[in-house]
């Protein structure tokens, strides 16, 4: 069977399983027929709601899954998750695409991409909402290994299709909306972190750090130097008591993790209050 038979064949399942729990799975299988990859993840961005996964694979080389904390909080960082909530981007994109420079020195790519095994991610970014996206993202785990030009055109081609069953599938299973906008919440949170500590500008560094971005980069979004990205950096980071990039990311994880009935403001304030005193005994 040619593989453009094999193709249509897995295109009339993935039909047959619009509004299906089985949809994810066949979408994969599908894309599967055109292009060879080592793992994909399904990931649904409901309007308010914090990420659904759809559909994961855990690759053989995988140290562990790092979805639990993706789902809590990390996916702020992601670019894909960036491109197709900030930016509004639709379509097909390599993760060289829509990553900052130097984004693969940052401490998220460590913790979920090396972790998950990737050496190259192409992903899908479908608007099934009015803010509401699907990223299908496609990894490659071997090593060195990447897509080609012609795999990433097959996979643009068959983008209109693709993404016209997803908005009819996604269309028909609505999520629960627990009325609070968790999305606009855990943003909040992040445009705050460090806020209570440090300045204004300290403030904007770090949270171009954490989303990945080199001295350079930060310098460049700043108009300032980088002799100054590096002095507003290193106050930042005594005054938060870290002394690396890894550090500032589970800081802000664990801090962000650890809050509760967030309403607003620095997470921070919060997380970095001493538990209370428990009561000596006689006192009230």
């Amino acid at each position: 069977m040619s593989q453009l038979a094999t193709y249509s064949q897995h295109l009339a399942g993935l039909i047959d399983n619009v509004d299906s729990d089985d949809f994810p799975r066949e979408l994969v299988a599908t894309l599967r027929e055109l292009v060879p990859v080592d793992d994909a993840t399904v990931i649904l961005y409901p309007e308010t709601e914090l990420p659904v996964i759809e559909y994961f694979e855990v690759p053989a080389t995988a140290e562990r899954s790092t979805l639990d904390n993706f789902v809590k909080g990390a996916f702020l960082l992601d670019p894909y998750y960036l491109a197709g909530s900030s930016d509004g981007l639709s379509g097909v994109f390599r993760l060289r695409d829509l990553s900052p420079q130097g984004f693969k020195e940052s401490e998220y790519y460590k913790t979920w991409y090396r972790s998950c095994g990737y050496q190259d991610e192409c992903g899908f970014i479908i608007p099934v909402s009015e803010t509401g996206f699907v990223n299908v993202a496609l990894g490659k785990t071997a090593a060195r290994a990447s897509f080609t030009r012609r795999e990433c055109e097959l996979l643009q081609d068959v983008y209109p299709a693709v993404a016209a069953l997803a908005r009819k599938h996604w269309a028909l299973r609505p999520v629960q909306d627990a009325g609070v906008n968790l999305r606009a919440q855990l943003h909040s949170a992040l445009e705050s972190f460090g806020r209570s500590l440090l300045t204004e500008r300290e403030t904007q560094v770090i949270n171009l750090v954490l989303h990945g971005h080199s001295t350079k980069t930060v310098a460049d979004k700043l108009s300032i130097s980088m002799e100054t990205v590096k002095l507003h950096r290193k106050h930042a980071y005594a005054k938060l008591e870290v002394s690396s990039q890894a550090e500032l990311f589970y800081l802000f994880l664990d801090s962000l993790m650890s809050a509760q009935d967030y309403s607003g403001g620095d997470t921070l304030i919060a997380y970095l209050q001493p538990p209370p005193r428990p009561a000596k005994k006689g006192e009230r």
